[in-house]
């Protein structure tokens, strides 16, 4: 059953989920601590889906979780996307699962796709190029976006800098150019079918970013993983005009609580009409709820 949007308040479209039912956890310890450090996160980093539900229950706010598939590339194995919707399943009044696939499985990520939705009821996929170690628009990945634009479920790219690496010699290797949100312009382009978002503001990328979310239909941008007082001035204004049907709230929790979040988008100038879509209208909408 897919959650009612009229019971909660707000729609967060970005949640992690960093540690399954087992005691494994999506990244390795200094990957970890280097995220940490450069998101000054004092909280919990790894709360169970199960906790994260109670979190997101008691503010009467709704949100996408996830976990992100990129054994590839960090040679660390992944948290189970199938187990994540499963647990998530157990929490419909607040949990949205998305999945997420290694894009370098081919076919069997392919298939995997189909799985996930069929079976296990996945609403979305995320994806980050940079941890993946993907150039987003080569054409031997196109085989997963068809997948996901035939399912009928959007696909979420982290767009922009990461902290994942941050602060480490050579970033432990994560190249910040495959997240460059023009990239997923040809994705969006030859993809029209497809709903794309692109997750953060995408600094150093944030006007790209505009660009795509104003001549793409199928084009958002969501807000997480910053501090809305750290916004851009140019992401501000766009999401006051001529983007604001196409900007979402998200928060990156756990390294951003959505009381963070929130409270600091108190403060924003923004008309009081812009509100209810970024918090909710537009997630809904994007989401097909």
């Amino acid at each position: 059953m897919a959650l009612d949007p009229s019971t909660v308040d707000a729609i967060d479209v970005h949640v992690h989920v960093e540690q399954d039912g087992h005691g494994c956890f999506a990244l390795d310890q200094e990957l970890m601590d280097a995220s940490a450090a450069y998101f000054k996160s004092g909280q919990d980093r790894t709360p169970t889906i199960a906790s994260i539900a109670e979190h997101y229950r008691e503010r009467r706010l709704a949100a996408v979780v996830f976990t992100v598939d990129a054994p590839a590339g960090t040679g660390h194995p992944a948290l189970s996307s199938e187990e994540i919707a499963d647990l998530a399943a157990e929490h419909t009044d607040v949990l949205i699962p998305f999945g997420s696939v290694d894009p370098h499985g081919g076919k069997a990520s392919v298939a995997r796709i189909h799985r996930l939705v069929t079976e296990h009821g996945v609403r979305g996929f995320k994806f980050h190029p940079s941890l993946q170690a993907f150039e987003p628009n080569d054409r031997s990945f196109y085989p997963l976006y068809e997948a996901i634009a035939g399912l009928g479920v959007p696909a979420l790219f982290h767009t922009g800098q990461t902290g994942i690496g941050a602060g480490l010699p050579g970033g432990r290797g994560i190249k910040l150019r495959y997240s460059n949100p023009m990239l997923l312009d040809d994705v969006a382009a030859d993809h029209p079918e497809l709903t794309v978002v692109l997750a953060h503001p995408s600094v150093p990328w944030q006007d790209e970013a505009i660009s795509m979310a104003t001549h793409k239909s199928n084009v958002y941008i969501d807000l997480s993983g910053w501090s809305p007082k750290y916004f851009p001035p140019q992401l501000v204004r766009a999401a006051n005009s001529l983007i604001r049907h196409k900007v979402l709230f998200g928060s990156d929790f756990p390294v951003i609580t959505p009381d963070r979040w929130l409270s600091d988008f108190e403060r924003l100038d923004l008309k009081p009409e812009v509100r209810p879509l970024i918090l909710k209208e537009n997630a809904v909408r994007m989401l097909g709820l």
